[in-house]
């Protein structure tokens, strides 16, 4: 019986792709429009676009496991799906914004907490992954590629960025040893300042990269190119800091799980060099 990966071309859905791979798995990958050579040889690829339930049953058939990504819309008929296949136990991506006492006034925690409400109710056994904030958001930081400049109004803003890989090793975790109606927050080290990281991606690069400090109006004008306005604004009012829930709220499931601390922004900028080149 296979584990299904769902967004298998995705930061996340390949690496917990690859995780599984290495552990020697049954996998299948999943992709909306998957293409000759997007995996690695041997992989069984097929279509899945959660947005089309008419591409699941072939997408499932075989399936014991599956690893999804959040979309509530949608989310209730999949897992209906999923149990009509056969389908046992499913882990969900879904966001530690979920754990704050104001989740539903954010887009991302209300957007999560659907998913896992509509896998709550479902026949099936689930694990939440819950990771604070991606490092990959840093890949929108695209001044850096084509002028090696981050403009930002907030430069000494804190964040704890997680590595897409950590977030990934919790998942494979889940998915390989059945581990049943839980949910894992995944915190990232730090906290770290956008100065720092930008010295973190320029260190990787082994070139220097200009922070330049901009007013608001220019930054907000920047971001909604990027960024859902609501985002945007979430942002700014909080003066582009993104912390995580206190200790007593959320316990980090890397040390928990993986027995070693979460990889930092540093190694993160290493492996994603080539991004930024």
């Amino acid at each position: 019986m296979a584990i299904l990966v769902t967004g298998s071309r995705g930061q996340v859905g390949a690496a917990v792709l690859g995780e599984l791979l290495a552990a020697g798995a049954p996998v299948r990958a999943s992709a909306r429009s998957p293409q000759p050579g997007d995996f690695p040889p041997g992989v069984d690829a097929v279509r899945a676009d959660l947005t089309d339930p008419s591409t699941w049953p072939a997408a499932l058939a075989g399936v014991q496991k599956v690893f999804l990504y959040a979309h509530p819309r949608t989310a209730a008929e999949f897992a209906a799906a999923a149990e009509r296949a056969g389908v046992e136990h499913v882990v969900l991506l879904s966001s530690y914004t979920v754990m704050a006492p104001d989740a539903e006034a954010n887009p991302i925690g209300r957007r999560h907490l659907a998913a896992e409400r509509a896998l709550a109710g479902a026949r099936l056994t689930r694990t939440f992954v819950r990771p604070g904030y991606f490092a990959t958001n840093s890949l929108r930081w695209q001044s850096i590629r084509t002028d090696r400049v981050l403009r930002t109004a907030f430069p000494d803003a804190t964040t704890a960025p997680v590595h897409e890989r950590d977030i990934a090793a919790v998942a494979a975790r889940a998915l390989l040893n059945d581990t049943a109606d839980a949910a894992y927050p995944v915190l990232g080290a730090g906290p770290v300042t956008i100065r720092d990281q930008v010295a973190a991606i320029a260190e990787a690069l082994g070139e220097p990269v200009v922070l330049q400090e901009v007013d608001v109006d220019t930054y907000r004008a920047d971001l909604m190119t990027q960024l859902p306005g609501p985002l945007v604004e979430l942002l700014i009012q909080s003066g582009g800091s993104v912390h995580q829930l206190p200790p007593e709220v959320a316990t980090d499931a890397v040390p928990e799980l993986l027995g070693r601390p979460a990889l930092t922004f540093a190694e993160w900028a290493r492996d994603h060099a080539d991004d930024f080149r």
